[in-house]
């Protein structure tokens, strides 16, 4: 099971990212477990400085706007 956190303030564009995280995870049949950080010191534990963030398995894949679909697909599958 992949574990992946979202991170930003909860804004549109987080909560996008939370869906198309679990689309794409659901159309490759990844079970996958979603959490929100939304507490800005966790979030720049990470190094993001703009949101929102996707970190698989520990991992920080992405920052700042929307992911691409095929970048999800890839995160997802490796």
């Amino acid at each position: 099971m992949k574990e992946v956190k979202v991170l930003g303030p909860g804004c549109k564009r987080c909560a996008a990212t939370v869906e198309m995280v679990q689309t794409e995870a659901d159309r490759l049949g990844v079970p996958v477990t979603i959490e929100k950080v939304t507490d800005y010191a966790a979030i720049a534990g990470f190094g993001i400085a703009s949101t929102p963030g996707i970190v698989i398995d520990g991992k920080v894949v992405h920052a700042g706007g929307l992911p691409r679909p095929d970048d999800l697909a890839r995160w997802l599958a490796a």
